[in-house]
C-alpha cells in the first residue's frame, strides 16, 4: 500500500473511532436526564418505572391535600379520574397549587407506588394546562377542567 494512502486509511479510522466514542459518550450522559411523562392510569397499570425519574400529571383529587404541622411536608393525589398517584412533596408549592387544579409532579416513583416529588408544577391560568395532562384526561373522558364529558 502506498504510504500517502495508508495514511489518509489511518486519518479516516481515527475520525470514525473517535466520533463514535463522542457519540457513545454524549448518548451515555443524556440517559440519566429523561425524565417521561406518564398519566395516573399507566403508572396504576404498573406502566412507569419504579426508582426513576419521571412526570405525572393530571388534577389534584378535592380533599387529598394534606399538609404536615410540623415541616414542609405535603401528602396529595393525582388523579385523571380513572386512576389516582399518592404523591407526597417536601418544599413551598406553587402559589397556583390546589385542590381540583391541574397539576405535574415530577420525581421518583417508590415500591409502594407513591411519587416522592422533586418538583411540583401548577397551570397558571384557567385556560392552560400541559398538552400531556390536557391528552391523560381526554383519554379518561374528562375536560380540562375536570368535568365529564
Amino acid at each position: 500500500m502506498h504510504p500517502i494512502r495508508k495514511q489518509r486509511l489511518l486519518i479516516v479510522i481515527f475520525v470514525v473511532l473517535f466520533s463514535s466514542a463522542a457519540v457513545g459518550l454524549v448518548t451515555y450522559a443524556l440517559r440519566g436526564n429523561i425524565n417521561l411523562f406518564f398519566p395516573p392510569a399507566e403508572v396504576a397499570q404498573g406502566k412507569a418505572p419504579i426508582g426513576k425519574p419521571i412526570r405525572v400529571g393530571g388534577m389534584v383529587r378535592e380533599g387529598s391535600v394534606q399538609r404536615s404541622d410540623d415541616s414542609l411536608e405535603v401528602r396529595f393525589v393525582i388523579t385523571d379520574f380513572e386512576a389516582d398517584v399518592p404523591a407526597v412533596y417536601v418544599g413551598i408549592l406553587p402559589d397556583l397549587f390546589g385542590e381540583g387544579q391541574g397539576a405535574v409532579a415530577s420525581g421518583v416513583l417508590n415500591e409502594e407506588g407513591v411519587l416522592m416529588a422533586s418538583e411540583v408544577l401548577a397551570k397558571h391560568d384557567e385556560n392552560y394546562m400541559p398538552p400531556e395532562v390536557t391528552d391523560a384526561l381526554e383519554k379518561s373522558g374528562y375536560d380540562h377542567k375536570g368535568n365529564a364529558k
